[in-house]
C-alpha cells in the first residue's frame, strides 16, 4: 500500500473517518469515472469546467481547445480537480440526518502544458480510453491540424485526498421509534443501447468494444 501524501489542503476537517489514505483507492475512484470538474481562476474569477480525463500512472490528463481561456490560464497556476460518484441517497428518519453514499477524489496541483508529441498522443489516448475503451484503436486518430488546435494538460496526483461513505442512515436515538421509513436508495449508472449516427453512408455494425459494454 502506498499512502497519499498529507498536506494542509488535503487533510479532512470533518468526517475524518470517511477519508482514505491508500493511493490505490485514489486510482480506483479516478478509473471508475467519466467526467471530472476542473477548477481554475480566470481573470480573477473562479471557473469550474466539466471535462473528460484520463490517467497514466500518477498523472492526470485533460484536454481542450487551444483557444479555451481555462486551458490557457491553468498552466503555472494552482488548480483543483474533483471526481465524484453518487452511489446512493441515504434517507433518515430526520431530515437533518439525510445524506448520500459516495466516492470522491480531490486533486490539487499546478498543471503543465504537454508539448512532447509522444506524451500528447498518449494523454489523448488515455482520455479517449477512459470514456470509451477500445475506441482509440478503432477510430481515425487526430491529424496535424487537429493536434495543433488541441491543448493537453498534465497534472500530478501527488497532492490528493479521497473521501467515501457507504452506510445506512444514522439517526438520533430518540428517532428510531418514529413510524418513518429509513434506508438507502441505490444510484446505478448503466449504458443504454447504442444509437447509430443517421449520417452513416453504409450499414456498419456496432463494434464489439461498444456492443459488449
Amino acid at each position: 500500500m502506498t499512502e497519499l501524501s498529507s498536506t494542509p489542503r488535503t487533510v479532512l476537517g470533518r468526517s475524518k473517518a470517511r477519508g482514505r489514505t491508500d493511493r490505490a483507492e485514489l486510482h480506483a475512484v479516478l478509473d471508475a469515472g467519466l467526467i471530472c470538474h476542473l477548477g481554475v481562476i480566470v481573470d480573477g474569477s473562479p471557473m469550474v469546467i466539466p471535462t473528460g480525463y484520463g490517467r497514466i500512472g500518477d498523472t492526470l490528463y485533460v484536454h481542450g481547445s487551444t483557444g479555451a481561456r481555462s486551458l490557457r490560464t491553468a498552466p503555472g497556476d494552482t488548480v483543483c480537480v474533483t471526481v465524484t460518484h453518487l452511489d446512493g441517497i441515504v434517507l433518515a428518519r430526520s431530515v437533518f440526518h439525510h445524506s448520500v453514499n459516495y466516492r470522491s477524489a480531490m486533486i490539487y496541483g499546478v498543471p503543465r502544458l504537454v508539448t512532447d508529441e509522444e506524451e500528447r498522443m498518449a494523454g489523448l489516448a488515455a482520455i479517449t480510453e477512459q470514456l470509451a475503451p477500445g475506441q482509440w484503436d478503432y477510430a481515425r486518430l487526430p491529424n496535424r491540424k487537429e493536434m495543433a488546435a488541441t491543448a493537453v494538460l498534465a497534472l500530478s496526483l501527488e497532492e490528493a485526498s479521497v473521501k467515501m461513505r457507504a452506510a445506512g442512515p444514522s439517526d438520533d436515538d430518540e428517532d428510531y421509534d418514529l413510524p418513518i421509513w429509513a434506508g438507502v436508495l441505490p444510484v446505478v449508472t448503466t449504458w443504454g443501447e447504442p444509437e447509430p449516427d443517421p449520417k452513416m453512408t453504409r450499414d456498419i455494425p456496432v463494434p464489439a468494444h461498444i456492443s459488449g459494454r
